[in-house]
């Protein structure tokens, strides 16, 4: 699969998007699209029915200090589906046991907290789902009430599996 690279990066106006999938890039300008000049938006600027189409990927995770360590605030019907399990007032690291495991991960989430800023991956699953989804691409994006310390992350996920195809 092109543009397969299994590792994370921070995302900004120069990163190459030729190979991001079209609903992380509506994501992505989306939060540009609402990020006030010189901070973060904060949950208070985000209005679900701007993306309704892209929301059944998109999941929601409280930052809880000391830590940081993260929570479910909520999690797309596509989310859910590929869990098998609506994780929503969970634990990420109860769910995802390669969450506790992988520090590569865990570095990821941390990183978008610290420091206010989108990452993006497209490489192998990492937390458990469906047998047959086999890669992700991804797109971690930072809001914080206040403008700057991060309290939620919210995230879009594409599926796909071993052959390439889009899981829809």
């Amino acid at each position: 699969m092109e543009g397969l690279t299994d590792g994370w990066v921070f995302v900004d106006d120069k990163l190459d998007r030729t190979y991001w999938h079209p609903d992380v890039t509506r994501f992505y300008d989306y939060w540009r699209k609402i990020t006030p000049p010189g901070r973060l938006p904060g949950r208070q600027h985000f209005d679900p029915l701007d993306i309704a189409l892209i929301m059944p990927r998109v999941w929601m995770l409280d930052v809880v200090q000391p830590g940081p360590r993260f929570r479910y605030r909520m999690a797309g019907t596509m989310e859910v589906d590929t869990l098998g399990m609506d994780p929503t007032g969970h634990w990420l690291d109860e769910v995802h046991d390669a969450y506790r495991t992988r520090p590569d991960i865990a570095s990821r989430y941390v990183a978008s907290v610290v420091e206010g800023r989108p990452t993006y991956r497209f490489g192998k699953v990492a937390f458990v789902h469906s047998r047959e989804h086999r890669f992700v691409q991804n797109m971690i994006l930072p809001f914080a009430q206040d403008g700057k310390t991060v309290d939620l992350l919210m995230i879009l996920s594409i599926m796909f599996q071993s052959d390439g195809v889009e899981v829809k």
